[in-house]
């Protein structure tokens, strides 16, 4: 809900207040309902603010408890924060506001690091103890909120995206090889803690990290379900996990209406937004407002799935909003995609969720989605072919299914100063296919895509594009109760029907078969999907301009080859692999690198 930056010295010197104030004004637009700069010692912290719970100055950050001598800055929610605050107030502690911030910091007085193992809810956060000067950071189990670090000899700054950080200055933006096999070898997914800047990390998910005054570090990482089955759930029928699912996902629903504005929900017409509007209907909610996007059709493509998101809106009477972005759109929409961008993102549907953001942020400040749901219910049509193979055949079965392409291609893409030496992308698939607890390889494969590959691509999308336009988006299929529950789900129920068969089943008790039995679709936007026009145009202008020529990231063939025939060249995955290329070296471009 907010965008939260600062600075920490180890040298003796002063933090750069300055630097502090061009982070947090590179963040007004995730937070441009308040600002504040707090600096004492040899930490300062920056804050962007928008409104959601207390919306009265009570709950304005940096937020500091005098008596405790602790400041902080926050970003997200926490959904049961007015229970943690009853909990908080019979064990001694008095609260000045009715914000969740203040809870954050009033659990971290009573539990230490292990306060996130209170948490339900997505969350980064920044905390100073005055009389140690130690600096705590956390971030929430599934990555939904980011953090940003970049540290130089006796320095560390820390920030909601990683512009801010470029805007604060001195940042080793020289690119990361094995960062760069990552982004090419999987749909432009980096893993955490890397980026592709070698000068700027990430805090991973479910991570408390604390930095003493002196530079040294220490991070626990406190969650990560098992995916097993379980002694508790022995004996389920199909129809009892599909209850048990169902349940779960109406608590995660009903937590994230918790706010002091209005809650709307980004409906495509999906299983997974549709289920999430039922569910909210079904607990008594009036007038919802659901919002939609399409585009023009082109190429043969449809550009919408307004049929079913119209559907799921009048049988559940919401105020309904549809948008229609023509294609000519699209291309200007572009450029401010890419800057909202805090990681380049090749998905095409990031200029839709930009586009819809700007538009549904006119009307309410927060949303629920339905990103997620395909990972944890194993939806995709790779995962039946990866459940059928042995468990140390897994990995390289994975690595042919989901990579866009193998090691050996890369060598013929990229410049040798830019190619790492080995395969890093297989090798970090087979180390966390080999970790212990997943029963299975398709439990390994949806151990993997959850808390890696989701993370750091449509979570990060979803994030990015929203926030740019002061747009909060809620993600109940990551709740972490509910993926702890689907961890534990047996395979073949998720792999049923197709792929989210336990799903499918809870929705077949709420919602219109048309939209349960549909077939799977994806958020089209066919003006990027097909390099023809003003986006061709600007994809050529990024590969010959003298910043790409200079960097020379790409083999002069490789590009020529690309180029020759835009729309005929696409990745094992289908995509179209000049946009790949073309988006990195725009991204790098948008930013001033």
């Amino acid at each position: 809900m907010c965008g939260l930056s600062g600075e920490m010295r180890f040298d003796g010197g002063r933090p750069d207040v300055a630097a502090v104030q061009r982070m947090s004004d590179r963040l007004a637009a995730r937070g441009p309902d308040g600002h504040g700069i707090w600096t004492r010692g040899a930490v300062a912290l920056g804050h962007r603010r928008l409104k959601i719970i207390d919306l009265s100055e009570l709950g304005a950050q940096p937020m500091t408890d005098e008596a405790q001598e602790i400041t902080g800055v926050f970003n997200g929610c926490i959904y049961n924060y007015e229970e943690l605050r009853r909990r908080l107030i019979d064990l001694g502690h008095r609260f000045r506001s009715t914000s969740d911030t203040e809870v954050v910091l009033k659990a971290y007085q009573e539990w230490g690091t292990d306060c996130v193992d209170h948490f339900h809810g997505m969350f980064a956060f920044a905390l100073v103890e005055h009389r140690t000067g130690r600096l705590i950071l956390g971030r929430d189990r599934l990555g939904i909120k980011p953090l940003y670090l970049a540290r130089t000899p006796g320095r560390l700054r820390f920030a909601s995206s990683l512009p801010a950080l470029l805007a604060a200055g001195d940042v080793d933006t020289s690119l990361d090889p094995a960062a760069v096999h990552q982004y090419l070898s999987w749909h432009a997914t980096v893993a955490a803690p890397r980026t592709v800047l070698n000068g700027v990390r990430k805090l991973p998910p479910a991570t408390v990290r604390v930095v003493e005054p002196d530079g040294t570090h220490r991070d626990h990482r406190y969650w990560q379900p098992s995916y097993t089955r379980r002694p508790e759930h022995a004996g389920m029928s199909a129809s009892e996990w599909r209850d048990a699912v169902l349940d779960a996902l109406r608590t995660a629903v009903r937590r994230r209406m918790v706010a002091d504005v209005p809650v709307g929900v980004l409906l495509s017409g999906g299983l997974d937004s549709s289920l999430i509007v039922a569910l909210l209907a079904d607990e008594g909610q009036r007038d919802l407002a659901t919002f939609s996007v399409g585009f023009e059709s082109e190429g043969g493509d449809e550009g919408d799935e307004f049929a079913y998101s119209d559907l799921v809106a009048r049988e559940f009477a919401t105020d309904h909003h549809q948008l229609v972005v023509p294609s000519e759109r699209v291309s200007t929409a572009l450029e401010g995609a890419i800057a909202a961008m805090s990681e380049p993102m090749m998905s095409h549907d990031v200029v839709a969720f930009h586009l819809l953001s700007e538009q549904v942020a006119k009307e309410v400040k927060v949303v629920q989605s339905g990103q997620g749901a395909d990972e944890v219910f194993a939806g995709y049509h790779w995962y039946p072919e990866l459940a059928s193979v042995a468990r140390e055949d897994e990995p390289d079965r994975y690595a042919e299914t989901y990579f866009d392409r193998p090691h050996a291609d890369l060598a013929a893409m990229l410049q040798p100063h830019m190619l790492a030496r080995e395969d890093v992308s297989g090798r970090f698939v087979h180390e966390h296919m080999a970790a212990p607890g997943a029963e299975t390889a398709l439990d390994a494969a949806l151990r993997l895509d959850t808390h890696v590959m989701l993370v750091d691509d449509p979570v990060k999308r979803v994030d990015n594009m929203t926030m740019d336009w002061g747009l909060e988006a809620r993600v109940p299929f990551l709740d972490h109760e509910l993926v702890e529950l689907a961890a534990a789900c047996p395979p073949e129920l998720k792999l049923a029907d197709g792929g989210k068969g336990v799903l499918k089943e809870a929705g077949r008790k709420l919602l219109p078969h048309e939209v349960v039995d549909r077939p799977k679709g994806y958020f089209p936007v066919p003006a990027i999907t097909h390099m023809a026009g003003p986006v061709l145009d600007r994809v050529r202008e990024a590969l010959n301009a003298p910043e790409a020529k200079r960097r020379g990231l790409f083999q002069d063939a490789y590009l020529a080859e690309l180029l020759a025939a835009p729309d005929r060249h696409r990745t094992k995955r289908g995509a179209n692999a000049l946009w790949q290329v073309a988006l990195l070296e725009i991204w790098l471009q948008t930013h001033g690198i």
